[in-house]
């Protein structure tokens, strides 16, 4: 069974983790070339689309209202005063710097003192950035509305989506903003093996340097897979409406039909996601210990009244965050709600 996610945001409470009820505490708790920190006494209240803790220790939240900094006692809205973009992504690359993607105004780099804009005009292929990766070499790629653009620091090159394949697109034309689905590119990752695997509104595709080719099981190609990730053990993952799937280099195995928005494996190894169920959306955890059978074992944290859920992080605390309608910290017993 297939499921298309609806953007749902209602307050919810969470119901059981593992054996036993829980405790549930709800606490209150371009531009400018250069910007000092602003502190403000709320976080994100709308869409909270990723979640990152940064070398320092800081996390980070790329929302409808910005991107808010968190140092574990302070709130920073980094670049509410430099763009009022929907942001969607970020990444902190190798040399510590920080990209923030945006929808309709491309992407940021802040250095932690001052912000560059790339969009269009610098050789991005949309101004839509739905993801970024930092490959081996240094390129950041990223994934936008038509197709995939690297960035070696000096460059863009980009790939276009056409039908069924992804290639170079040599004419400099930029891809139209707001016509997404299917052109979306909304996952990208490295394997240990070098090979690239970009997840689409559309296919999903493998590249090893030189050709995109389709990922398939059984004849039928995976659509509409909306995360990817590599687990310790070399399996990679994929996520979106044909469900939740591994593949251990040799075979698909299929986990849960249900739609999955997000897949994250935390420091012991278990798999986090964030799918919709019957009963609404969920946050399930796949164990470690049970990950090599065809079923898994799954524990179900399940927020009441359907709220949808975005990106997940473990902090260095070994707390859970997760974004919704806004921030959450879940530490195995209480969900915290970030100031508002």
């Amino acid at each position: 069974m297939k499921h298309l996610p609806a953007y749902v945001l209602l307050m919810f409470v969470f119901c059981t983790f593992c054996k036993g009820q829980n405790n549930t505490d709800w606490l209150k708790t371009t531009a400018k070339p250069e910007t000092k920190a602003v502190l403000t006494s709320y976080g994100p209240n709308t869409i909270t689309r990723n979640i990152l803790q940064d070398k320092k220790g800081n996390i980070w939240f790329t929302s409808w209202e910005g991107v808010f900094r968190y140092d574990g006692k302070n709130l920073t809205n980094v670049i509410g005063d430099v763009s009022s973009a929907r942001f969607f992504s970020i990444l902190e690359d190798s040399k510590g710097n920080f990209w923030l993607g945006s929808i309709g105004s491309g992407v940021y780099r802040y250095d932690g003192k001052s912000f560059q804009n790339f969009t269009t005009k610098d050789g991005l292929l949309n101004d839509e950035i739905t993801c970024m990766y930092e490959d081996k070499s240094g390129a950041i790629w990223f994934g936008v509305n038509g197709g995939t653009s690297r960035y070696d620091g000096k460059s863009f090159r980009n790939y276009l989506m056409k039908g069924d394949s992804i290639s170079e697109d040599f004419t400099g034309i930029p891809f139209p903003n707001f016509t997404r689905p299917p052109h979306e590119i909304t996952s990208i990752i490295e394997d240990k093996s070098g090979q690239f695997w970009f997840g689409t509104r559309d296919k999903t595709f493998v590249y090893d340097g030189k050709t995109f080719t389709p990922v398939t099981h059984n004849g039928e190609p995976f659509t509409n897979v909306r995360t990817i990730i590599e687990d310790q053990r070399g399996n990679i993952w994929l996520g979106g409406n044909d469900g939740l799937w591994r593949y251990d280099g040799s075979t698909f195995a299929n986990i849960t039909e249900d739609f999955v928005g997000y897949i994250y494996e935390d420091k012991k190894g278990n798999i986090w996601t964030s799918s919709e169920a019957a009963q609404g959306w969920v946050l399930s955890r796949y164990d470690e210990k049970s990950l090599s059978n065809k079923k898994p074992t799954a524990t179900e944290i399940n927020p009441k009244d359907g709220k949808m859920l975005f990106g997940i992080l473990e902090d260095k605390d070994g707390n859970l965050w997760f974004g919704a309608d806004g921030a959450y910290r879940y530490d195995g017993t209480t969900l915290t709600e970030l100031m508002k």
